[in-house]
């Protein structure tokens, strides 16, 4: 079985070493102990507030700002992110994520915030790792296993789901119509199914990223742990065709 999540796994890799986090685990357990939700404080007298967490009515803060963006993102953000590089290298993918841009875990409010649902989801990963799933690219898929292990990973719906205005009930129709005439994938899905993904955004992009999953099944067993220090501490997020690079060695 393989579960997919859509939120950031962790931060980056310098917030872990400024809070003596060896590893993401330690991160999550630091996260459960109070430190999240400490973070996610906008305005109380009782508590200093991290600068650092933004979000209405807080401005992005300035270090975050310009050249020093991407401090506040992940390596797996920023690859997610479309680049003229990018879109250069792999027109069909560039074609489907056309104006799509990751957020940083660091937003905690305002349209398109991940912060908050990520620090709230970290303590129900650490619960689940300790049942037994692993969480790629920490560890290396164990389906082979005896007994098989689950595995869980880390989700980014819009790069599946593509361009498309999710919040509009006519546009995920018309999204889901089109799918059907074209691929037999969709097709085969029941009607009550698709008019539940009709009828809310959250149950559209289960649908959607489900069946993606289903189509590149096959990608989820041979996933290894990463090497690289930095994506040991920082993580990867799922989508189809992502590699174990040089920077990203296989492990056993």
């Amino acid at each position: 079985m393989a579960v997919s999540i859509d939120c950031c796994f962790s931060y980056p890799a310098w917030f872990l070493t400024e809070h003596g986090c060896a590893t993401v685990f330690d991160f999550w357990r630091h996260v459960t102990a109070g430190h999240g939700e400490r973070w996610l404080v906008r305005d109380c007298a009782e508590l200093a507030r991290d600068e650092r967490f933004w979000g209405k009515p807080h401005k992005r803060p300035v270090q975050f700002c310009g050249d020093h963006l991407h401090r506040s993102m992940r390596l797996t953000d920023m690859e997610n992110k479309i680049t003229p590089k990018l879109l250069a290298g792999d027109p069909a993918r560039a074609a489907l994520v056309k104006g799509i841009t990751p957020k940083s875990p660091f937003q905690i409010g305002g349209s398109g915030s991940v912060g908050t649902g990520s620090l709230r989801a970290m303590p129900h990963l650490l619960r689940l790792r300790e049942a037994g799933f692993r969480v790629w690219p920490f560890d290396s898929a164990a389906f082979d296993a005896r007994p098989p292990r689950p595995l869980l990973v880390e989700m980014y719906t819009r790069l599946l789901t593509g361009a498309v205005k999710k919040s509009n009930p006519e546009a995920r129709k018309a999204y889901l119509a089109a799918k059907r005439k074209t691929d037999p994938t969709y097709a085969a899905i029941p009607r009550p199914v698709l008019n539940s993904a009709m009828a809310s955004e959250d149950a559209f992009d289960a649908l959607v990223c489900v069946l993606e999953m289903l189509r590149h099944r096959d990608e989820f067993a041979p996933l290894h742990a990463t090497l690289d220090p930095i994506l040991q501490l920082e993580g990867i997020t799922w989508r189809p065709g992502v590699q174990v690079t040089s920077t990203q060695e296989k492990s056993d």
